[in-house]
């Protein structure tokens, strides 16, 4: 069986932001793994209510940024057998209320709306962390309410940056 398919490609520039700390690993990991708490996609459908809006507001309850991880990579574990020396975590966070507004504008913003977040050790003392600027990709969509959500999303991680200690970078700027 073979389906037919309309193809569209779209260039997009991607701006990434690079944060050289001097926060200690563990530290900085421990904090955000405090204020950004885990909530899988199994785990919010058990805890959704039939009021979306309720939802959310439990939400932004436990983390006033409104990001949760929806998932937490640790491939220094397995690169330490490969001869690296660098710890490193990767996380992917989301902020629901946002993607879900975007979403229903443009279903492909989903894959934009997850933040994947790095941090790693360098063989100077601290703590970088690597992450792409939200509205950047968003932009490509050549869509308004898309482009605001991007900015939004940019703020609120600006937010969680602060929350974290760290100071807000020019990128996030609101």
């Amino acid at each position: 069986m073979s389906y037919d398919v309309e193809e569209t490609v779209t260039e997009h520039r991607a701006l990434r932001l690079r944060l050289a700390t001097t926060a200690h690993f563990d530290s900085l990991v421990a904090t955000f793994e405090t204020t950004v708490p885990a909530l899988s996609d199994e785990e919010a459908l058990t805890q959704l209510t039939p009021d979306w809006a309720a939802f959310v507001r439990g939400l932004e309850w436990e983390s006033p940024s409104g990001f949760v991880r929806t998932a937490t990579w640790r491939p220094s574990d397995l690169l330490q057998h490969a001869g690296s020396r660098s710890r490193s975590v990767v996380w992917t966070i989301v902020h629901h209320a946002i993607a879900a507004r975007l979403h229903r504008i443009e279903p492909a913003t989903i894959r934009d709306t997850h933040l994947r977040i790095q941090a790693h050790t360098t063989a100077q003392p601290g703590t970088v962390l690597t992450l792409d600027v939200p509205s950047a990709q968003l932009r490509s969509f050549g869509t308004n309410k898309i482009t605001q959500g991007g900015a939004e999303l940019d703020r609120a991680l600006g937010d969680l940056l602060e929350d974290l200690g760290l100071p807000r970078p020019s990128a996030l700027r609101r």
